[in-house]
């Protein structure tokens, strides 16, 4: 497992974390370079310096979004703005998402939150970018392949469970999976947090897809980067913590009564509270525990 705080940094060859590791956002280098995904807009900074760093003069020409919450979009407009003809790809759902006021309004509010916790926490490369609006240059959806040149390809996943648009993007050629949530988030301790945000059953499906690829290296969306048997391993252990956190949720609603309230809150205790390491901003977190029981709940039978 590779852990590092600030970019760029060189992960496997032609491959760099750009930004902070919480939120990075990876550059793929190749005749066409790619970046995948676009952190806080808080970050932009930090991304454009160490993507120019890389790439001096060139520019990239590809940047491919997992899915469009707030801490993988942030600063894909500013991105834009720099690179104009670099070209913004994601799942066709997520070119619906992102016209909706009332989507684009969460994603300003929490890059918002999560500037000021960033600052906080003591950020070095904090920049004043606030989120803004963007559009998609294009679509991607499952089985598509974008030849970067060189013999570098990708291709991609259609990986539902988190969101029903998220998308992962796996290169063969260097056996890269870029997983975002899909395959859950490090947590300190060797503790990884499930994120089937829509669906437990999707999101297991998934991730058994994804662990049958041949993966050297594995880029979730948050952290870590694992690498060699580590990353493999990984997503068997994803799959393994998501049972773990069903089985707990659904032992609490049981005790609980179905009351969902009381037992985001017990949950919240059990995982969020007591930890001290790196973690998701409070507002962010609670709207992800609160789709995350919902989901189990719903799908457990205490709600239609």
């Amino acid at each position: 497992m590779i852990t590092h705080h600030e970019g760029p940094y060189e992960i496997a060859p032609g491959l760099y974390q750009l930004g902070n590791s919480s939120v990075p956002c990876f550059l793929l280098d190749a005749p066409q370079p790619a970046l995948f995904d676009a952190g806080f807009a808080c970050l932009t900074q930090s991304y454009l310096d160490d993507a120019r760093r890389i790439l001096g003069e060139r520019t990239p020409a590809w940047l491919f979004l997992s899915h469009v919450h707030f801490d993988h979009c942030g600063a894909a407009g500013w991105l834009k703005e720099a690179w104009p003809e670099m070209r913004i790809m994601a799942a066709p759902k997520a070119a619906k998402i992102i016209t909706r006021p009332n989507a684009l309004k969460l994603i300003a509010q929490l890059n918002q939150a999560a500037a000021q916790d960033y600052f906080t926490a003591g950020g070095t490369r904090r920049s004043p970018h606030e989120f803004t609006p963007f559009a998609l240059d294009g679509t991607v959806d499952d089985g598509d392949e974008i030849d970067l040149g060189g013999g570098i390809k990708v291709r991609v996943l259609a990986t539902p469970g988190h969101t029903w648009d998220m998308l992962n993007f796996y290169v063969p050629s260097k056996r890269i999976l870029f997983a975002s949530e899909a395959v859950g988030t490090d947590a300190p301790g060797g503790y990884i947090v499930s994120e089937f945000l829509v669906s437990y059953d999707a999101y297991m499906e998934s991730l058994a897809r994804l662990n049958d690829l041949e993966v050297d290296t594995l880029c979730p969306g948050h952290h870590a980067v694992h690498t060699g048997p580590a990353a493999k391993k990984h997503i068997g252990r994803g799959m393994a913590s998501a049972e773990q956190f069903r089985e707990w949720v659904l032992r609490l609603l049981a005790q609980e009564e179905g009351d969902q309230e009381r037992v985001v809150e017990l949950v919240r205790m059990g995982e969020y509270d007591h930890r001290t390491g790196p973690k998701q901003p409070l507002p962010a977190y609670m709207l992800n525990l609160q789709a995350r029981v919902a989901t189990l709940a719903r799908e457990a039978g205490y709600t239609v």
